[in-house]
């Protein structure tokens, strides 16, 4: 099953869950602490694992403002701004809502970057076009957003895991683009 669960997009350094998530919030910490910049998050199907990761690191504090689950579509048309025709047109799993959701952090929050995650974790919830295990994570910047497609075949825990770490590559990424 873990090797079934470790399917990531191709390209991407995502390893075994749980025990990367640390290394990468380090990783996170560092570079946005060399560049002098601010990190929030929006997270649904995680629900705060992404945050819970960044803030199990000491100093987080010196650059991790804080974050936003918004489990629910109210919750996230009301506080990251996410259009309801995004929700209604491409459904809350969705490359338009984790961008939404990323760019509505990052204003509502007052930072210089955010992270957003988008998915269906499972074991319920998927459907033909939707699966358990498809998640879209988002980032925003002050030159644009970026936005990735995952599909995860782990149980529920893995699969939020395997989302956790990629919206924090996504990031760092973002993060090592604009360092140059």
């Amino acid at each position: 099953m873990a090797g079934q669960a470790r399917r990531a997009a191709e390209g991407h350094r995502l390893s075994a869950p749980g025990v990367e998530l640390a290394a990468l919030a380090r990783r996170l910490q560092d570079r946005a602490l060399a560049l002098g910049v601010s990190v929030v998050t929006a997270e649904s199907c995680t629900g705060g694992l992404v945050g819970h990761a960044i803030t199990g690191i000491a100093g987080s504090s010196d650059y991790y403002r804080g974050g936003v689950i918004s489990y629910s579509n109210e919750l996230k048309e009301r506080l990251l701004d996410v259009p309801a025709a995004a929700i209604e047109h491409h459904g809350a799993v969705s490359a338009q809502v984790a961008v939404a959701m990323a760019e509505g952090a990052r204003e509502r929050l007052g930072a210089d970057y955010a992270l957003s995650v988008t998915g269906v974790a499972g074991p319920a919830g998927g459907a033909p076009a939707k699966p358990v295990g498809l998640t879209y994570v988002a980032a925003a910047g002050p030159t644009g957003h970026e936005v990735r497609r995952h599909q995860w075949h782990g149980e529920r825990a893995a699969n939020k895991e395997y989302s956790a770490a990629a919206a924090l590559e996504l990031m760092l990424d973002m993060l090592e683009a604009a360092a140059g």
